[in-house]
This record gives C-alpha cells, sequence and structure tokens, in this order.
C-alpha cells in the first residue's frame, strides 16, 4: 500500500508545474518571435530603402528637387513594407558639396504571434522598436552645368 499511498500524493504534480511555467515559457516565446521578425525586418528594409534611394534619389530627373525624391523614396518604401505592425518614415538633408544624406526609419510594434499588437505579455513589456539607415549620394542632374 505504501507505494499507491505515494502514486495518489504525486498525481496532478506535473499538471500544476505545467500551470506555473506556462506563462514564463508562452512570455519567453512571444519575446523570442518578435526579436526574429524584427530582425527579418530590418534585414530586409535595409536593402529596400537603399535600393529604393538608389533608384529614386542618385539621378533625378530635370527639375527635380530633394523633397520630390524623398518623396517617391518613401512611397516605395511605406508599399514594401505596408503591414499593421510596422511604420516608415524617410527625412532628407543636404550635406557638403550638393551631397544628399537620405534617412530612413521602420518602426517595430510587437505583435502576439501575428494575431494583434501587444504592449506587454503577462507582464513583461514589449517595447516598440526603431531601425535606420541611411545612405548619402550625390544627385547627378544630367545635362546642368556646375
Amino acid at each position: 500500500m505504501g507505494v499507491a499511498q505515494a502514486d495518489a500524493r504525486e498525481r496532478g504534480q506535473m499538471t500544476v508545474e505545467l500551470a506555473v511555467v506556462f506563462p514564463a515559457l508562452l512570455a519567453v516565446a512571444v519575446i523570442a518571435v518578435n526579436a526574429l521578425l524584427f530582425f527579418s525586418e530590418c534585414a530586409a528594409f535595409d536593402r529596400v530603402a537603399r535600393e529604393a534611394v538608389r533608384v529614386h534619389a542618385a539621378s533625378p530627373a530635370y527639375g527635380q528637387g530633394l523633397e520630390q525624391s524623398c518623396a517617391q523614396v518613401a512611397q516605395t518604401v511605406e508599399q514594401a513594407f505596408d503591414r499593421p505592425y510596422l511604420g516608415t518614415r524617410v527625412a532628407v538633408e543636404g550635406t557638403a558639396d550638393g551631397h544628399a544624406r537620405f534617412t530612413a526609419t521602420i518602426e517595430f510594434s510587437p505583435t502576439l504571434f501575428g494575431l494583434g499588437l501587444k504592449s506587454s505579455v503577462f507582464g513583461v513589456a514589449l517595447p516598440h522598436l526603431e531601425h535606420a539607415v541611411s545612405l548619402t549620394v550625390d544627385p547627378y542632374k544630367p545635362g546642368m552645368l556646375l
């Protein structure tokens, strides 16, 4: 009878342990998924933003200013990253010798496995993250004299 009584006292122990550990495992999984999603979006964003600056700003049309180039770059980046958990913005500033520095920024809002935006999971804060990439170009205008 001693073995049967020991089994009766230990029944349900695994269920209780699972109930205690499950919220912590879920919080770690949400953080890991969001981190991997953020890194993936950053890698794609770097490629798309630099390509957009190269296409729209490196050789602008005759009479096209930096603001129009910035708007075209912003439109291209916005179309590529049209997701509910992402926000993008593009800024341009003139630098020395007529060069222009384009800075594109992506803002990442945490998501709960793609089901919706959350700011915390079981009391663990999920902060908004930002990533910026800059590219300086010489906006060559064909037909223009110095």
